[in-house]
């Protein structure tokens, strides 16, 4: 695997769990009331948040592995599982519809900077985690930390490069979330999760193969536990 590859499956993965438009409606939500400034600064913290997060176990995950005597094959089996928990609910349910129906019925009065400020502390725990950051973004920055490995110091910088854009993106994301409504509607946006989510699934599915594939000997063919290893 190349570093453009790792980049690329670890910013589609985290992309795909942390859903930054499947949430669009839940952001709306939650900031309903809020004026568009302080709407915003609620997602440049979220994106902060987020960034910090990831990227302390992003960097420490592997230690804490091997303090609590867990191997990394066994991390990804249960990562993968977890990971294909997470994808079949986005696949299969609707969450974007009952959050969006939130936001219709409530229309809280907006209080300025004060008031944005309680809205994001109350944001911090139900939204930006586990909402965002769950045991499935956690679980697949410390898999993808031990792929960086390979590649030294830039690996390293590769990884932090797409934790960072990504929660750039989530921000932006975010800020767009009037025009993004509009756009997508309901359906758009129920759609765009559930695709997520089969993708997600598909990402979990090969998390399990990889870590069989590694734990024991001949059970599960290389070709299948790494389809475009060189």
């Amino acid at each position: 695997m190349s570093q453009w590859d790792f980049a690329v499956n670890f910013f589609v993965a985290l992309f795909a769990l942390i859903d930054p438009i499947g949430n669009v409606p839940l952001f709306a939500a939650a900031t309903n009331g809020v004026k568009s400034k302080d709407a915003r600064l609620i997602s440049v913290y979220i994106a902060l948040f987020v960034l910090g997060f990831l990227t302390f176990f992003y960097f420490s995950g592997l230690s804490l592995l091997e303090f609590f005597g867990i191997s990394l094959p066994a991390f990804r089996i249960a990562g993968g599982v977890i990971l294909f928990l997470l994808g079949l609910e986005m696949a299969r349910d609707d969450f974007t519809a009952a959050f969006a129906g939130a936001a219709d019925e409530e229309a809280p009065v907006g209080e300025g900077r004060a008031h944005a400020r309680r809205r994001f502390e109350r944001m911090i725990v139900p939204f930006a985690m586990p909402l965002l950051i769950g045991p499935g973004a956690i679980s697949t920055v410390v898999i993808y930390a031990s792929e960086a490995k390979q590649f030294g110091l830039s690996g390293a910088a590769v990884g932090v490069a797409v934790i960072a854009a990504l929660s750039l993106i989530t921000m932006l994301i975010f800020w767009a979330t009037p025009l993004i409504s509009r756009l997508l509607g309901r359906i758009g946006l129920t759609i765009v999760v559930r695709v997520l989510g089969l993708i997600l699934c598909a990402l979990a599915v090969q998390f399990i193969l990889a870590g069989i594939a590694e734990s024991t000997a001949g059970v599960i063919l290389r070709e299948a536990a790494a389809p475009y290893a060189k």
